[in-house]
């Protein structure tokens, strides 16, 4: 599994990596080698918008793509 954590509008720090690192790698039972996982991470700069940081993954495997977001 390859792992990718970019960031909008958020420096990634080494210790946010280890931490998705940790997070994501217990996907790496359930997935091949091949499949990629992408992290973004963002902090939306609205004041409107009450749930500022977001958290998106996709993970692109040999069947469908997934895709998860969370915000707080």
């Amino acid at each position: 599994m390859k792992l990718q954590v970019t960031g909008k509008n958020l420096d990634v720090t080494q210790p946010i990596v280890d931490y998705a690192e940790r997070k994501l790698g217990k996907l790496a039972r359930q997935l091949d080698d091949s499949a990629r996982v992408e992290l973004v991470l963002a902090v939306e700069r609205n004041p409107s918008i009450a749930d500022g940081q977001v958290a998106e993954a996709t993970i692109w495997t040999k069947g469908p793509v997934l895709r998860a977001r969370e915000s707080s």
